[in-house]
Formats: structure tokens, C-alpha cells, sequence
């Protein structure tokens, strides 16, 4: 396929656990499905190899990149079934007490193309006693990811990072048509926020939306909101999950992304400014007043 040309887009939701293994298992069966449907590009969610934040269980179970058996497992999936695998984010191992929040990109012959670490840490306290702190286990990414696709090019990030503008304006102004955001969205805050924020992504970006997402209760006790998303570049959403384990597929069209930003400039039309203390009156005001 060349670029601009249509694709078959799939998400798959999940409901991660403890175990490592049985979270690969789950993913191998739903990837063969979502290819069994005719997608040419599947995306895991954050966390697709285990959901944890107590720390000695953590890093009893997780590894060094090199040393990842679901990563070398995705890879040679993705070879065997001639798709691009994004898993949306593993954690991998990097010093015996600090871990990556680190999403993979695979090609059709299985060889990585992309890699982007979480940048923003989940460093919140919710309502009802939720309190998550990210950056007591994982260290934060420091650099954004763009890379190119057989049909355009796309902006890697991982779920709280949605809630940054920022960096989605500058992965679009590099160029990307698709911006990826696996995530495992708490289902308070997926209430409250997730559709309206992956819907403003998409449409002050004029760029396609996927969005595959953890769902329901796991087995460490916390919930997620699930609903994987897909949004075009007009910010209409074209494919929903709901809270269960499953497959979402949508067809994608990069020429949807041409027509968006054709109708809506905004790529083209940013200022950059400074943020000043206001003057009492306008600076030219300054400029043509006559002495006293």
C-alpha cells in the first residue's frame, strides 16, 4: 500500500492483570481477530502486559526491553500475520527499581520502528481516596515520536499525556495525519473527560484519533473506563468499544485528514507570543502621545 491510500485501523481493548503471560495470551487471541476482521494496523493499550502500581509486585514481574518475552512474542506475531502491531505501551524494566511506560511500534517483518516512553507522569488524587503516583515506579520520557506509516505518518503518546495540547500541536506540525493514545483512562476521570478530550485532540489537529483503551475491573482492584475510540479529523467518533475485553475496527482514510485542516487552516495559521504583564493602555498609544 502507499500512502493516502484507505486502511483498516483495529483497537483492541483489554482488561489487563498480574500476570504477564496470561495479559499476552489475551492480546495474541484479540490481534488474531482483529486480523481475522482485515486490520492492517492493530493497537494494544497502555499496560498491555500488566496492570500494577504496588512496586514489589511490579518489578518481580517485568523485565529489561531485550529480555521481554511478550515483546519478542508481539514482534513475531506481527511478522506472521503481515501487520503493523502497535502495542501501545509495556512496562519494561530499566534499573532494579525504575521502569519505562514504553510503547512499541512493529512492522510487517517485526523489526521495532518506533519506541516512545509516557512523558507526562499520572501523578494525581481523585475523589472517593484514588491516588495513582506514576513517577514513584516509572521515569518520564523526555522526547516525542513520530514516525511514518505505509499510509501516513503518526504521533505516538500514552494516555495522560492526552491531557497536554502541546504535544499533539507539535507532533502535528511534524507532520503526523494519526495520533495514537493508548491508554488505561481511570473510569472516574474516563467519565468526566475521555470522549471530550480525545475529540479536541482530533479537531484542533485535523488528524485521525485511535485510541485503544483497558476496561472494566481488574484484578488489582482498579477501574477502567475502556470505550477505545476512534475519531476522524472532523472530530466525529466512527468506532466505539465498550467496557469489555474486545476488537474495534474502523476503516481509515487519510484523505479525510486533506479535507479537514483544507477547511480548518489552523496548522497553518499558529502565532507564537509572549506572555506579558497587560499595560494600562496600548504600547502605540505610547508611541504618538504628545508632551503635556
Amino acid at each position: 500500500m502507499s500512502a493516502g491510500t484507505t486502511f483498516t485501523a483495529a483497537l483492541v481493548q483489554m482488561r489487563s492483570g498480574l500476570s504477564p503471560q496470561a495479559n499476552l495470551d489475551a492480546a495474541v487471541r484479540l490481534i488474531e481477530e482483529a486480523k481475522s476482521g482485515g486490520a492492517d494496523y492493530v493497537q494494544t493499550p497502555e499496560m498491555t502486559n500488566i496492570l500494577e502500581v504496588k512496586r514489589e509486585r511490579l518489578f518481580e514481574k517485568i523485565t529489561a526491553e531485550e529480555n521481554d518475552p511478550s515483546l519478542a512474542a508481539f514482534r513475531a506475531l506481527a511478522r506472521k500475520l503481515g501487520i503493523v502491531l502497535h502495542v501501545g505501551s509495556l512496562a519494561i524494566k530499566l534499573l532494579p527499581e525504575q521502569a519505562a511506560n514504553r510503547s512499541f511500534l512493529i512492522d510487517r517483518k517485526g523489526d521495532i520502528v518506533a519506541r516512545y516512553d509516557k512523558i507526562h507522569m499520572f501523578d494525581v488524587d481523585l475523589a472517593g481516596g484514588e491516588s495513582y503516583r506514576e513517577s514513584s515506579n516509572y521515569r518520564a520520557g523526555e522526547i516525542a515520536a513520530a514516525t511514518d506509516l505505509p499510509w501516513g505518518r503518526i504521533g505516538l503518546t500514552i494516555c495522560y499525556d492526552l491531557r497536554f495540547p502541546a504535544l499533539y500541536r507539535a507532533l502535528a506540525e511534524a507532520g503526523t495525519s494519526f495520533l495514537a493514545i493508548p491508554s488505561a483512562f481511570t473510569r472516574q476521570t474516563g467519565e468526566a473527560h475521555w470522549h471530550v478530550l480525545n475529540r479536541a485532540r482530533a479537531i484542533e489537529n485535523g488528524a485521525y484519533v485511535l485510541a485503544a483503551a483497558q476496561g472494566g475491573k481488574h484484578e488489582n482492584g482498579r477501574e477502567t473506563f475502556g470505550h477505545s475510540l476512534v475519531v476522524d479529523p472532523w472530530g466525529r467518533i466512527v468506532a466505539e468499544g465498550g467496557t469489555d475485553p474486545g476488537v474495534i475496527l474502523a476503516t481509515i482514510d487519510p484523505a479525510e485528514v486533506t479535507a479537514a485542516r483544507a477547511k480548518i487552516p489552523s496548522l497553518q495559521h499558529g502565532r507564537r507570543f509572549e506572555v506579558v504583564e497587560p499595560m494600562a493602555e496600548p504600547a502605540h498609544l505610547h508611541a504618538v502621545r504628545s508632551p503635556a
